[in-house]
């Protein structure tokens, strides 16, 4: 009960300090914090693909008022990860050898980068590297999801770049009240206390997948141990942490081979894919970096 009281009180005490953490708080209480809305050609084509009188050609004819998004897709459809015999040179062809529902994560992908956009030079900053870091976390998902039975790259792409699409409303509510951001500090708070259930509220409104809402409470729930089967939210979580291989100082990160979710993939890893798969991968993840960027 003390140390319930305890922690009752730092967080009373945090909101006091930052207006920042106390008006993102209490916007996301009430329900009215501004969410980011899923880019428009992403939710028409969402909703096509779901609709069961659409046909590959109705749905590519909607995918190809967006020629950057009918250009990536084609080189997705044509990329290691899911290359044929014929090369891919027509929208519907690549919807065809993707399948409508990998194609339909994977335009969704491509359309939300323009999510994470502000007005001012720093916030504008801060949502370039977030998409960054993001996007190289989807990468790094994609491929480990290639090699292990039972995942979909294409998914595990989109899961690794939500896995902090909570963020992205605490920057613009700083972008569009610059004076409440005092200190950077208060930021970083702001980040830790309420990253994951504004996350929630996204995936909800953008009625994506449930087990996505794992993804984002449990990105870096380093220890979370609930003797499930392997998932997504394992997935990313072990591609963050070899994200930071040469970023962060090693003693300040767990030991990859001591986390439960790595001892559930390991069993579908060979053990040098896992260690090495920054090195032994390194092209099919610039590849995807670069069609995200």
């Amino acid at each position: 009960m003390g140390q319930t009281n305890t922690n009752l009180n730092n967080v009373t005490a945090s909101l006091a300090k930052n207006k920042l953490l106390t008006d993102c708080y209490r916007h996301m209480q009430s329900d009215d914090l501004m969410l980011p809305t899923i880019p428009d050609v992403a939710f028409k084509i969402r909703r096509a693909i779901n609709d069961d009188k659409s046909s590959t050609s109705s749905i590519a004819r909607i995918v190809q008022i967006d020629p950057s998004i009918t250009a990536r897709l084609i080189q997705i459809a044509n990329s290691p990860l899911y290359r044929g015999r014929k090369k891919i040179e027509s929208c519907p062809e690549a919807l065809t050898r993707l399948g409508l529902k990998t194609a339909q994560d994977i335009i969704t992908a491509f359309a939300m980068k323009s999510v994470f956009n502000a007005k001012s030079h720093v916030i504008r900053q801060k949502m370039a590297e977030l998409w960054a870091h993001s996007s190289y976390i989807a990468s790094i998902s994609a491929v480990f999801a290639h090699k292990i039975p039972g995942f979909d790259p294409d998914r595990a792409m989109l899961a690794g770049l939500i896995h902090d699409i909570g963020i992205v409303p605490i920057l613009t509510y700083a972008d569009n009240h610059p004076d409440i951001l005092a200190n950077p500090k208060d930021l970083v708070e702001t980040v830790k206390e309420l990253r994951a259930d504004i996350g929630v509220q996204i995936i909800r409104h953008w009625d994506f997948p449930e087990d996505f809402e794992e993804v984002v409470i449990n990105a870096e729930n380093w220890f979370r141990n609930n003797n499930n089967q392997a998932n997504y939210a394992d997935i990313v979580m072990i591609s963050q942490l070899h994200s930071f291989i040469g970023k962060v100082d090693i003693k300040k990160i767990p030991k990859i081979d001591a986390l439960p979710a790595y001892k559930k993939l390991a069993g579908h890893l060979d053990a040098n894919d896992s260690i090495n798969i920054l090195d032994t991968a390194k092209d099919e993840i610039e590849h995807i970096r670069q069609m995200l960027a």
